[in-house]
């Protein structure tokens, strides 16, 4: 007789459990949506990640996850100013998304109405038994937007996403398609006020010979854990530049997934995590190249300081028909103070023969000579420090080829450094 003993579960997944017990009925859905969400609670009953999965091995989920705040509908969260001025902000506020504005060349429209009639269905769910994220999400998202850019559309402003929260949860997804030919920039905004538990997740589809660029700025408070996932296809010869700021939340888990699929495409990838305190970030990144002919290039740079972790997963995968693959992966990592912990894995996968594939990882501390040569200046050390910091995680800023965007993220990290350096 074989005998299953069902898992012991934690306070965290019992939270999890009961909270969607609790919220059930006030969850928008057809029947197609309501099986996904049922099965995505199975997979949550069946316990949170260990560091005994691989792709968990330096998050472990299980013991990082303590309180789960209850939903609260009561609490109320205010619209945030965006980040870049005069962009046309879609705010999710307390999970609940507000009346879609008019945008020339793009179809707005919530996703609410998409849960409710089943249309959305097909995008939720779970990619595997350990896709946490993409489970936490299904089971409990109760809004959104979806953004429809038409062919060769150019919209004159930025579109900014606002996931904004007042504590408790906050459960939201995006889609966005940007039809051929066009182009747009688009600000996806993770932040609140108060203890909470956050999910967030994407879906990006470039199509042929659109040119995409994508900011995400996660600005949470210390004590908000915070789970981020990033879906990506591109289309023949697309463009997408990602660009992803962690600069808060005590625990944070951003997956970037993404399907190179177009002969000619090109996906960029910019990060920068600025830890500081007790904070746990884990950047964790899957690409697939799966046409011939296409670019990809990931820079990651991170600054660590107090007792903070750090974690860079990036896996870059060729498939055998995708030939004169061109793909480039770094994770750089400063370490400020000598409790602070930076793990970085680059793994590459490469079945084609006539590829041009890389990747390189480095963790340091700041160079005391060029400290020095400041200092001799009549800079202060603390002044000095801040330079050299400033310069290392800006350099990947200015990359970006837009004045404004690279303004307004410089001025959150010299925020951050006001605060933490």
């Amino acid at each position: 007789m074989n005998v299953h003993a069902s898992p012991q579960l934690t306070a965290a997944e019992q939270a999890l459990i009961d909270s969607y017990s609790q919220r059930f009925s006030d969850l928008p859905g057809d029947p197609a949506v309501i099986v996904k969400r049922d099965e995505a609670v199975e997979t949550l009953k069946a316990g949170l990640p260990t560091r005994r999965i691989e792709a968990w091995h330096y998050t472990d989920l299980r013991r990082l996850l303590g309180a789960v705040p209850a939903y609260d509908a009561t609490k109320q969260a205010e619209e945030r100013l965006p980040l870049l001025e005069g962009s046309v902000v879609l705010p999710v506020l307390g999970g609940v998304a507000s009346p879609s504005p008019t945008v020339d060349g793009v179809k707005v429209s919530r996703l609410s109405g998409r849960l409710t009639d089943g249309s959305l269905a097909p995008l939720l769910g779970c990619t595997d038994r350990y896709d946490t994220i993409g489970a936490l999400n299904t089971a409990f998202v109760a809004d959104g937007y979806a953004l429809d850019i038409e062919p060769d559309a150019r919209p004159d402003k930025p579109i900014e996403f606002q996931n904004v929260h007042a504590g408790g949860q906050a459960h939201v997804r995006f889609t966005a398609r940007a039809g051929k030919g066009a182009r747009a920039t688009i600000v996806e905004r993770q932040v609140g006020d108060g203890q909470a538990l956050v999910s967030a997740v994407s879906h990006i589809t470039v199509e042929d010979e659109a040119d995409l660029t994508w900011i995400i700025l996660q600005d949470q408070a210390e004590d908000v854990a915070h789970f981020g996932q990033t879906n990506i296809e591109l289309g023949r010869n697309a463009r997408l530049t990602l660009f992803v700021m962690n600069a808060g939340g005590r625990l944070v888990r951003q997956e970037v997934r993404v399907v190179v699929a177009g002969e000619g495409a090109d996906f960029q990838l910019r990060g920068v995590n600025l830890l500081s305190g007790d904070a746990h970030t884990d950047v964790t990144m899957v690409l697939d190249h799966t046409a011939p002919g296409t670019v990809s290039t990931e820079v990651i740079r991170n600054v660590v300081t107090g007792k903070a972790k750090g974690v860079f997963q990036g896996q870059i995968r060729v498939a055998r028909e995708a030939q004169k693959t061109d793909a480039k992966m770094a994770c750089n990592t400063l370490l400020l103070t000598d409790e602070g912990e930076f793990s970085a894995k680059p793994e590459l996968e490469i079945f084609a023969d006539d590829v041009a594939c890389g990747h390189g990882a480095t963790v340091t501390e700041i160079d005391h000579g060029h400290l020095f040569y400041l200092m001799a200046r009549g800079i202060d050390e603390k002044t000095a420090r801040g330079l050299l910091v400033r310069a290392f995680v800006a350099e990947v800023i200015e990359e970006l080829d837009d004045e404004a965007i690279v303004e307004a993220l410089e001025a959150r990290l010299n925020a951050w450094f006001d605060t933490h350096g």
